[in-house]
């Protein structure tokens, strides 16, 4: 009986087998690296145009145009000769890579002079998140459905499983990407080493195609030559390298990059003529204070909450004090050295900001001062104190957050009050169709029996509203700036804001509908 001899089919077989498991793992790191792009582009256009609905919905509508039209031309390349296809997937992996790091030059670049047109909020957005994400996410796209092709003519008798794999595999790369950048790369990178981080895969990727015989070469023995897709990386990468070293790109925009913000420190002493600095979240200033002191409110909204709270709390003992978000501390910090007995609770949602206050901002350590990190809402309807005064001052980018303004809230925030107590809040908001702030204010009106809106005499095109809500009015219709010449804060008369409630459709904001972005004047 003569033995068996070797099936010369087996070591292709397992070729095959190695050459999916490979192309599966580029199918997953690539939609991975995508999400990570998608994540990550929040972060980075922050500094520039803040953290809206309207900056995730573009970013969001970029990266998936680009995928889209990625997976078509991934398309029309699987249909080529199999190393034809596989060396154009290596190329566009690669040039995945430089468009990643070139976004990252791009930003400091392009910004500026698209602020600078003065369009409206949403040209701006897609147009600053469409030159920066779009090719990234296109070249992204592209490899997904070239690999699969490819996969399934080297695995014809498993050709349904093939396809559910690769599926499955972007779809897992996709979420661990998301899952990564969320929870991982931003807190432990940051933005830019992560950018350069997505670059490197990207790249590592391409190049391991390019060397890796495709099923044409592997029945020819021959593969074309890597050096001059790999001679155009170089080169490329080196001018990306340059350019982006002479606009700063690779050095980070922020002085500390936390979970939720980018936080930068304004060093104001020069322009103050005293130790003065100014906290910017994102691109939105959160405060000014001034090292020696305290009671100094620079900020005029901060001022205007500091002379309501006078007004309405004069001569209370024992002064507790809710503070809506802490961000520069200025207000807890001027009512600790002016109120002794005064007892401040903050619920600041970012443990970096209040590190930043503390180390940069000269926010005492005070047993009167309770900092809590944690949503405000969640916070304040965890606990059963009542307080004389809660302050609002919670913002993302110029909206204040929308379950922080709704009827449920402030039913809440009611409850939380003792009797005779002030909430007030500042909102960012047209000066002409302030829809906005009259619609907070009208939502106020369903838990309090006086609520005003005061608006300072030097607002432009965008003012700072401070909304208040009381059991009784304000005695004094003005109020007059201690610090800045000329500031004065004028209550608006009822009459007016009838006006504006007839010509503005204003609306009562639940936690079911309350489009804040859209109310706040975006044309």
């Amino acid at each position: 009986m003569s033995a068996k001899k070797p099936s010369n089919a087996e070591p292709a077989q397992s070729s095959a087998r190695g050459i999916t498991w490979f192309y599966l793992t580029v199918v997953a790191l690539t939609a991975g690296c995508g999400l990570v792009v998608e994540i990550v582009a929040g972060r980075m256009i922050a500094p520039y145009l803040g953290m809206s609905l309207y900056t995730w919905t573009a970013i969001i509508a970029v990266v998936l145009a680009g995928f889209s039209a990625g997976h078509w031309v991934g398309g029309r390349f699987a249909d080529w000769p199999a190393a034809r296809a596989q060396r154009a997937v290596a190329i566009c992996l690669l040039l995945a890579g430089l468009s990643t790091a070139f976004s990252l030059v791009l930003i400091r670049v392009l910004s500026g002079p698209v602020i600078a047109l003065a369009l409206s909020a949403v040209p701006t957005i897609l147009v600053i998140t469409g030159a920066l994400f779009f090719l990234p996410s296109f070249f992204a796209g592209i490899p997904s459905p070239v690999l699969t092709k490819l996969a399934i003519e080297d695995n014809r008798l498993r050709m349904g499983r093939v396809l559910g794999a690769f599926f499955a595999a972007g779809a897992i790369g996709s979420i661990v990407g998301t899952l990564a950048a969320g929870f991982i790369f931003i807190s432990w990178l940051g933005t830019i080493r992560t950018m350069l981080l997505v670059t490197g895969i990207y790249i590592a990727l391409g190049l391991a195609l390019l060397f890796l015989p495709s099923r044409g070469a592997r029945k020819t023995a021959r593969m074309s030559s890597p050096v001059l897709p790999i001679a155009l990386t170089l080169i490329l990468g080196t001018a990306t390298l340059a350019a982006g070293q002479r606009v700063l790109a690779f050095v980070p925009a922020c002085d500390t990059e936390s979970d939720y913000y980018c936080i930068r420190i304004a060093d104001l002493s020069g322009e103050m003529g005293e130790p003065a600095r100014a906290m910017v979240l994102d691109n939105l200033g959160q405060g000014i204070n001034l090292a020696e002191r305290p009671g100094i409110l620079v900020t005029p909204y901060v001022e205007a909450q500091d002379l309501l709270t006078q007004i309405h709390m004069a001569g209370r003992p024992g002064f507790r004090a809710f503070f809506i978000g802490g961000g520069a501390y200025t207000l807890p910090r001027a009512w600790l050295a002016a109120l002794p007995g005064a007892q401040l609770t903050i619920a600041e949602i970012d443990p970096a900001v209040t590190r930043v206050a503390r180390a940069s901002f000269w926010l005492p350590s005070d047993a009167r001062l309770k900092i809590l990190h944690d949503d405000a809402r969640r916070a304040l309807n965890a606990g059963k104190t009542v307080f004389d005064a809660i302050i609002g001052d919670a913002f993302q980018d110029i909206a204040v957050p929308q379950h922080l303004v709704t009827e449920e809230f402030f039913a809440l925030v009611r409850k939380r009050l003792a009797p005779g107590g002030i909430f007030l809040m500042n909102v960012v908001d047209s000066d002409t169709n302030p829809r906005f702030a009259l619609s907070v204010a009208r939502t106020l009106r369903t838990s309090f029996s006086t609520v005003e809106v005061w608006r300072s005499n030097q607002a432009g095109e965008r003012a700072t509203f401070v909304i208040a809500a009381m059991s009784k009015p304000t005695p004094a219709a003005r109020l007059i700036s201690r610090v800045a010449p000329g500031l004065e804060w004028q209550r608006l008369e009822a009459a007016r804001i009838r006006d504006y409630a007839a010509r503005l459709n204003l609306l009562v904001l639940t936690d079911d509908f309350a489009p804040v972005d859209r109310l706040i004047g975006v044309e």
